[in-house]
């Protein structure tokens, strides 16, 4: 039987991509575990450092990849994190990357209390498409995915999209077990 595919679900700070990852691990026709990234690299001990200053910590990603190698070579894993390209090639099988307009992501980094340069930095990277151009320089660009992310409308329209991509997923992967 084919493994779950591997998802990454990347995007600025606050662009939706744990409520996304969560209700895709609850609807996905395969089982899929979530792994929100940066709660991993906090419970095991995966940084450098606390940043102060930007209130986040640096990120020790040689320990964070061997942490991750073993559960992503089984597969049924969502990876939610706003980066991608530490993540090797050959772990991804989609891509998504989610956009919020700039002023709908400054209140909601706003409302999460981050400080004001954090909001800025993180603003002016949707702004100029960081993440997104991340994503098409590290992956393929046919499992490189944009949405949306502005409302619940657009989260269960991205969600019922990736399911489609999933279903279609496990019929390649099950005809390609057969032959």
């Amino acid at each position: 039987m084919a493994r779950g595919p591997v998802i990454i679900v990347t995007g600025t700070p606050g662009t939706g991509k744990t409520t996304h990852a969560q209700m895709l691990a609850e609807e996905s026709p395969v089982p899929l575990k979530h792994i929100n990234v940066g709660d991993l690299v906090k419970e095991k001990n995966l940084y450098e450092e606390y940043d102060e200053e930007w209130q986040s910590y640096t990120v020790d990603e040689d320990k964070l990849l061997d942490e991750l190698e073993p559960i992503v070579s089984e597969g049924g894993i969502i990876l939610d994190w706003h980066t991608c390209e530490i993540f090797p090639e050959r772990w991804a099988d989609l891509v998504v990357v989610l956009r919020c307009d700039h002023t709908k992501l400054w209140d909601r980094l706003e409302k999460r209390g981050y400080p004001l340069k954090k909001i800025q930095e993180n603003n002016e990277a949707e702004i100029m498409e960081v993440v997104l151009d991340e994503a098409r320089s590290s992956y393929p660009p046919e499992i490189v995915v944009e949405l949306q992310s502005e409302g619940t409308e657009d989260l269960e329209a991205n969600v019922a999209r990736i399911v489609q991509w999933i279903n279609a997923w496990k019929e390649q992967h099950a005809e390609g077990a057969e032959q």
